[in-house]
């Protein structure tokens, strides 16, 4: 029997880079987590810099980590309620097959 797995993607601010770690390492173990540097771009320019909105992106830190349906759940509510109002963008996708090479 197989278990659906999920891949989480994160847009966090840079300012709660530490923060989303700290609450990743004591959530999600069992697979780990990556993390890297994005250019966000978006058409509203809501909590953009005036350099920003120059350039048309805004910085953020990516966060994926695979991660089951019942780890999901827990997860998106602990996230919902530790990070409310910060604009963390996610979007979570099937994962259809993975492993180690």
């Amino acid at each position: 029997m197989t278990h659906q797995e999920y891949l989480l993607t994160l847009n966090v601010p840079p300012s709660l880079e530490e923060s989303m770690v700290d609450c990743l390492l004591l959530l999600e173990s069992a697979h780990g987590f990556s993390s890297f540097p994005v250019n966000a771009h978006h058409h509203e320019n809501k909590g953009l810099s005036l350099a920003e909105q120059v350039s048309g992106r805004q910085k953020k830190v990516r966060f994926q980590m695979p991660v089951n349906a019942e780890g999901l759940a827990v997860l998106l509510t602990r996230l919902k309620q530790d990070f409310a109002g910060t604009g963390i963008q996610y979007w979570v996708l099937p994962v259809i097959e993975r492993g180690e090479i």
